[in-house]
């Protein structure tokens, strides 16, 4: 076993300092909570011992539980039964059971106390790393602002498993904890204090010595909860009128946030719950096999997978070919100065790299540099930024519209108007100057890369960097391989994307790439479900309810209508007889042709946005030209045609080759275009409800909808093969 606590004694306390080897951070691993029970039982044994001080030994307390543990879990729950999980799941909360109460029972607890342990807390201490400190005694601080305490369990579709939904509620009240425990949101050491969680705070340090001090103070210690006649600050239990009303909101809350699609938030709210009502070895009993449930259920497995566990795999450079050194950008040559434009250098310029940002004319590059300026004055206005480094970071971004400016750039990327043409046009101009040995790239996000290459003569240098708006804000870059493209234009993509802290997937070439196409499905299908004479507001509920961030009409409004009708325009032109009309084209064809309704860009389409900033609504007069059918669908319906859309689509695209790993399709759905989080990704999907199940509905859509609801053969044949698109094995990948 490797040794992860440093064990000593001084002044008769001992110290049980935390340092996890090959971690950054520490974290919660098997071998670690072996050596914590040994420590524990050190302390409880040894007569000289008077208490202990629990501290970390690296730069921050704890970040809670390690995802190769939780992974084995969720592998382990395959095979295993519900009560062999729960054994395992339950093992940390006997042990830190063990220690608030010495091993003592109720009635020799009260009598004689137990030892002390005080928790020393520098820096971050999350999940299971502030389930730790919970349980002792008291807890300090250290006074630098580093503090950061939470329980985000929740974000993975987990709830905390080490007593967080027992002994929160009874320190700070129950109405205050479902705060933190359904949101995942942190605390500062300030507000610790304030909460009464966090006894004081001390210069970092001093952490180790004022928790010796207090250990000394209080030799004899008992938990609040541990306390005859404990009660609940603000009221709790099944009967107190405090707690009912606030059980009664938190339920009602819930459900209108997650729509059912996160049990984990109502697991929460059951375990803070019933917990309230029993004693507390109990209570965490009760917690344990809520959290057992959610692991043998399985969809916090897939969103760990994906949210975390690959996601911090891509940013790391999973997909970055060998043989390169890093080739980090120093001075980006930014084509275009529209919203991708500006907001592309933006990022650039906020992560130190120089951009000279061209554009027609000098007015227009000015405006795009507005933008950066814009976001710099609010930033400095909200303190979060100094205004030394706004002006830094505006510094660094040159407006011009002069071509010559973009010598000695390492990188450039274009970002004009989706027009082949005018692409080939700023490509050649800026390669004129840089040379065509540079890398470059092109944030288009339909036009395939391959053709677009043809406008340089180092087609192995040219690659798709595809960005989201606003790019400030969208985490996800997608990376377009063309039919020539080389394997260091992929790297400098790469280490381009690591600078500015994105999250990169890698696709290959096709129309639409992987996110424009298959988010385009979610789209079109509630256009052809108006066109069917499906009521707007269904679809725009059914869409939320399904876990998207807005409805298909809505979002289609934001992209704008007219845009949708340009995109379906040019694919007839270039596939002639091939192209597969969608029975949403006639939506979109009369929004635009007929009605002149763009979406929000023109202040109209699918809906009405009032002059006066008021709220958007549903434009009535959609029923005027797409008739209310007189039979409506189900909610549940509704659903599942946007649902399985969009996967058949995801499942096409792998099967064609534009996806070449799942984990991709997985981070580029919900990163891209904010694909249902609770599923994992489209592939987690697939996965969790059986390819066979998954075909077997899709056939049934096919049949009465259309052949867009059709699965690739490579998904047919998989699915009766039993395979599945990730390792039956691994339902979490290893950190």
């Amino acid at each position: 076993m490797t040794k992860t606590i440093n064990f000593r004694i001084e002044d008769g306390v001992a110290i049980i300092g935390i340092d996890v080897p090959g971690q950054s951070m520490n974290v919660i691993t098997a071998d670690f909570t072996s050596e914590l029970e040994q420590s524990i039982d050190k302390v409880l044994a040894d007569d000289a011992i008077i208490g202990a001080v629990i501290c970390s030994e690296k730069p921050a307390f704890m970040a809670g539980a390690d995802l190769r543990m939780l992974g084995g879990l969720s592998a382990m729950a395959k095979t295993a039964t519900p009560g062999e999980v729960f054994q395992n799941s339950v093992r940390l909360n006997r042990i830190l059971r063990k220690m608030e109460t010495g091993g003592k029972d109720a009635k020799e607890l009260q009598r004689s106390k137990t030892k002390p342990f005080i928790a020393a807390i520098n820096g971050v201490a999350l999940g299971g790393g502030f389930e730790i400190p919970l349980a002792c005694h008291h807890r300090i601080a250290a006074d630098d602002g580093s503090v950061k305490l939470g329980l985000p369990e929740v974000m993975v579709g987990l709830l905390p498993g080490g007593g967080g939904t027992q002994r929160l509620p009874r320190l700070i009240g129950i109405q205050a904890a479902l705060q933190f425990l359904s949101t995942g949101k942190n605390m500062t050491g300030k507000e610790g204090v304030g909460f009464g969680i966090i006894k004081e705070l001390v210069a970092r340090d001093q952490l180790v010595e004022k928790a010796k001090e207090l250990v000394k103070a209080n030799p004899k210690a008992i938990q609040p909860w541990d306390e005859k006649g404990f009660k609940y600050p603000g009221g709790g239990g099944a009967m107190h009128p405090g707690s009912v009303q606030t059980f009664m909101a938190a339920n009602a809350m819930a459900r209108d946030k997650t729509y059912g699609n996160y049990p984990a938030v109502q697991y929460i709210l059951s375990s803070v719950y019933e917990g309230s009502i029993v004693p507390m070895d109990m209570a965490i009993e009760i917690e344990s096999k809520y959290f057992t449930r959610l692991i043998v259920e399985g969809q916090a497995g897939n969103m760990i997978r994906t949210l975390f566990v690959n996601k911090t795999a891509a940013e790391k450079g999973a997909r970055r070919p060998q043989g390169f050194d890093k080739m980090p950008t120093k001075k980006l040559g930014m084509l275009g100065a529209g919203l991708m434009g500006a907001g592309i250098a933006y990022v650039s310029a906020a992560a130190g790299i120089e951009v000279v940002l061209v554009d027609r004319d000098q007015a227009a590059a000015d405006r795009g540099k507005d933008y950066s300026v814009k976001i710099v004055e609010k930033a400095v206005q909200r303190r979060k930024m100094t205004k030394e480094d706004g002006d830094a970071l505006l510094a660094r971004i040159t407006a011009t519209d002069d071509y010559s400016k973009l010598a000695h750039a390492d990188l450039v990327i274009e970002a004009v108007f989706e027009d082949r043409a005018l692409k080939a046009d700023v490509t050649k101009r800026a390669l004129a100057v840089t040379g065509d040995d540079i890398i470059f790239a092109s944030n288009t996000s339909t036009l395939p890369i391959s053709g677009l290459a043809e406008a340089s003569t180092q087609p192995q240098n040219f690659i798709g960097i595809h960005f989201f708006s606003p790019v400030e804000k969208m985490p996800l870059v997608e990376i377009i391989t063309g039919k020539k493209t080389g394997d260091e234009a992929i790297a400098k993509a790469l280490d381009y994307v690591q600078q500015i802290k994105k999250t990169p997937i890698v696709v290959n070439d096709s129309r639409g790439f992987y996110t424009s196409r298959s988010f385009g499905t979610y789209v079109m299908e509630g256009y052809a479900m108006v066109a069917e004479g499906i009521n707007p507001a269904l679809i725009e509920n059914a869409g939320k309810m399904l876990g998207m961030p807005v409805g298909p009409l809505a979002v289609g409004d934001e992209v704008a209508i007219d845009l949708s009708y340009k995109i379906m325009n040019q694919t007839k032109k270039d596939l002639g007889a091939d192209y597969q009309a969608s029975p949403g084209d006639v939506v979109v064809d009369t929004f635009v042709e007929k009605l002149e309704r763009f979406g929000r860009k023109n202040g109209k389409g699918m809906y009405v946005y009032p002059e006066d900033g008021s709220k958007k609504y549903l434009w009535p007069g959609i029923a005027d030209h797409f008739p209310r059918a007189a039979e409506q669908p189900t909610v549940d319906e509704v659903k599942t045609r946007l649902l399985y859309r969009q996967i058949v689509e995801c499942a096409r695209c792998f099967a064609e080759g534009v996806l070449t790993t799942p984990e991709d399709g997985d981070l580029g759905a919900i990163f891209g275009w904010g694909f249902a989080p609770w599923t994992g990704g489209p592939f987690s999907h697939m996965d969790f409800i059986g390819l066979p199940a998954f075909v077997a509905e899709a056939d049934r859509l096919a049949d009465r909808y259309g052949e867009r609801f059709s699965v690739p053969d490579q998904l047919r044949a998989m699915a009766k093969k039993g395979a599945s698109y990730y390792p039956a094995s691994s339902a979490v990948a290893a950190e």
